[in-house]
């Protein structure tokens, strides 16, 4: 168990404007339904529909829009959506995994591809840099859910593996079969978590300086507004003298 700062390869995931709020209910909405339709429409009794329900809520989504979605899991003109997982390579060499839920396999594809290509990446085969990463559930807290000390002595008495800590949060680890034990656990001791997902963590990260940096941010976001993507994960690490760069 080790507490350190939160890594800098997720730091695309953060500082979501209002601008693209409803595009992010379009895909948490998109989540419910698939959760839905392969389990049952209670999420007392469907694990995965009880997490996505709390991560939308966890993003403020209403509660009408939550119902529609579950609703449209049963009925009869609910599309059909695919599971799929991407990866290659960005700028760098730094590795990513794309995460998409879609209708159209062969659209999701060709514009995942045009994205890679277009911003000095390259798609590769499915296994190609999974075996970078580890799949972890990862719980997020708000920073004012408690100090670092509190935070880790609750994550170390629910039987977590880790927690990374900085002025944005608290961001619990566990493995991917005790997640949701973990959860349930912490929540008793520091209330409910603003998210509780199963991630992509890398094993190791790639250093990269602020001109590979921007564009591989470009790739990140362009791959993250496709509405058929749900989630971006990547191995970068970056200087704090360089990402200050970019933000700039």
């Amino acid at each position: 168990m080790a507490g350190h700062s939160h890594a800098k390869n997720i730091m695309h995931r953060k500082g979501k404007s209002d601008a693209i709020r409803s595009k992010i209910f379009s895909k948490l909405a998109r989540e419910i339904t698939v959760a839905a339709k392969m389990g049952q429409p209670d999420p007392a009794f469907n694990p995965r529909l009880r997490l996505a329900i709390t991560n939308a809520r966890a993003q403020s989504m209403p509660k009408d829009n939550i119902e529609r979605a579950v609703k449209k899991a049963s009925g009869g003109d609910a599309e059909n959506y695919d599971e799929i997982r991407y990866e290659g390579y960005g700028p760098g060499g730094v590795a990513v995994i794309v995460e998409a839920l879609t209708d159209n396999r062969n659209r999701t594809a060709s514009n995942v591809r045009s994205y890679f290509s277009k911003n000095g990446g390259a798609l590769g085969e499915t296994g190609s840099v999974g075996f970078m990463f580890d799949r972890v559930g990862e719980i997020t807290y708000p920073a004012t859910a408690g100090s670092e000390d509190k935070v880790m002595e609750a994550a170390i008495e629910a039987g977590a593996d880790d927690v990374e800590s900085d002025e944005e949060g608290h961001y619990i680890y566990t493995s991917f079969e005790g997640m949701a034990e973990v959860a349930a656990a912490l929540e008793k001791v520091l209330g409910e978590a603003e998210s509780v997902k199963a991630i992509w963590k890398p094993q190791n990260v790639t250093p990269i300086d602020a001109e590979k940096g921007a564009t591989l941010m470009k790739l990140i976001n362009t791959l993250e507004e496709d509405d058929d993507v749900q989630n971006v994960y990547s191995n970068f690490d970056m200087s704090d003298e360089d990402a200050a760069k970019l933000d700039a």
